[in-house]
């Protein structure tokens, strides 16, 4: 057996097959070659959550809430790598796996119907992306107003993404996300020796666990956008299956050979979502701080068409006056790669939700790829239009968050479900990280409860 995988990608990425069965990686350097699906994930969480919610946190409430963002980034993970790890020993897809959750059902069980509607609501999300890359480009081009870029931009992504699969879309989130990553954590790192707007006394009070009250929206928002969020979650074993981690590792035969053929390329996903986890907290925490000392210490909070403009002080206040178009050239960068990425996935995950309603046979790709471009159109018209009717960017974020955050608790049940009844035995992971995906799932639950408690009740 070959010990790299095949070359050939098959028409159908979702079908198991014997000839595309292939050993794992061996080592750090030929395991790297094989990372991909975070990298994607990555550029759907960078500019979401990192860019507009958790700059505005900071911007908002100071360091305070800054235990939030490491709690987030750090926690979830687990659930992430969990739910992967059961894509990868059974083949099937992310909702798949959610659907053979007990209770209420029509077509398809209650938890996938919950993940349709959370994905609705990040179509706000979505919307303020498309907001904040045209009033780049509004920045840049005065002359054109912000609806006509809108329009463009429509246009091009549904070109890009009618056009492409998995491959284009890896190459393009991998530019967005190593251009604004490097300059955002180089504007945090110098905004160390500015003591106008950084204070080592109050980063360690951030650590506190405590939640300003006038803040708590944009920290729920934060907790269910930032590092990964709860959309991202359902994305990621989509991606795995594209990027070939099921099929390389084949159906489970019963034999030693499969065992240790999964629990290989279970190791290629860890270091995959490792790659990434650093990526997207670095640059989370980089958004955090100069939220918190720039855009707080000035008294601004980045609002409506003046989000980009307001936005840009994180930049130009740090290396200076120059930077503003390098400021520009990351927003787009930062911002478009939600667009992109978010919609890809989404449409991937909405198209087998059309599969699990039956409307179509597992084994008809071609069904699959058309309902896949059905939803590129309604995933990119939708959000357009509901930029244009709220015209609020920064608070369209901060109300997918919420949704998303909401949703956290569902998915920590359902991976709990997933780990205890139906993973084999001989791929589970040790007691250690068993217990951190029960520990995550109690977090996640305890903080959407905190909000709805403090919000609702």
């Amino acid at each position: 057996m070959s010990t790299a995988a095949p070359a050939r990608v098959p028409e159908d990425p979702y079908r198991l097959t014997p000839e595309d069965v292939a050993e794992p990686p061996l080592g750090l350097r030929a395991i790297l070659r094989r990372v991909g699906p975070g990298i994607i994930l990555a550029s759907a969480i960078v500019g979401t959550g990192e860019l507009i919610a958790t700059t505005r946190l900071g911007a908002q409430v100071g360091y305070t809430a800054l235990w939030v963002i490491l709690v987030s980034c750090f926690i979830k993970p687990v659930v992430q790598a969990e739910i992967g790890r059961y894509t990868i020993a059974s083949g099937e897809t992310g909702l798949a796996s959610f659907n053979l959750f007990p209770g209420p059902r029509w077509k398809v069980n209650w938890i996938v119907w919950a993940w349709a509607v959370t994905v609705a609501c990040t179509l706000l999300q979505v919307g303020a992306m498309f907001g904040g890359v045209a009033q780049v480009f509004s920045q840049v081009v005065p002359a054109v107003p912000v609806n006509a870029w809108m329009v463009v931009l429509l246009a091009v992504t549904l070109g890009l993404l009618l056009g492409g699969g998995y491959q284009r879309i890896e190459r393009i989130a991998m530019i967005n996300v190593g251009l604004f990553t490097l300059l955002t954590f180089l504007s945090a790192l110098l905004l160390l020796r500015m003591p106008e707007y950084f204070s080592l006394g109050e980063l360690v009070e951030g650590l506190k666990l405590r939640l300003p009250g006038e803040g708590i929206a944009t920290a729920a928002a934060c907790f269910g956008i930032t590092g990964v969020g709860a959309t991202e979650m359902f994305m990621y074993p989509y991606w795995c299956v594209e990027k070939g981690y099921a099929r390389f590792t084949g159906k489970d035969d019963g034999s030693a050979q499969w065992r240790a053929r999964a629990r290989g390329w279970i190791k290629v996903m860890h270091v995959d979502i490792l790659c990434s986890m650093i990526i997207y907290t670095l640059a989370t925490l980089a958004f955090y701080v100069l939220g918190a000392g720039v855009l707080h210490g000035m008294g601004l909070l980045p609002e409506s068409h003046r989000m980009i403009v307001e936005l840009s002080n994180i930049y130009t206040r740090t290396l200076g006056g120059w930077s503003l178009p390098l400021f520009f050239a990351g927003a787009f960068a930062c911002l478009y790669g939600v667009i992109f990425a978010a919609t890809a996935a989404h449409s991937r995950v909405y198209a087998d939700m059309v599969r699990l309603m039956g409307f179509f046979p597992a084994s008809d790709y071609a069904q699959r790829v058309r309902w896949r471009k059905r939803f590129v159109w309604f995933l990119t018209v939708v959000p357009v239009i509901l930029y244009w009717l709220i015209q609020e960017p920064a608070r369209m974020v901060v109300a997918g968050g919420i949704a998303q955050a909401m949703m956290l608790p569902i998915i920590g049940v359902g991976t709990l479900f997933l780990r205890h009844r139906r993973l084999p035995a001989k791929v589970a992971p040790s007691p250690v990280t068993t217990a951190l995906l029960w520990l995550a799932a109690v977090v996640m639950a305890a903080f959407a409860a905190y909000y709805l408690a403090t919000r609702v009740i």
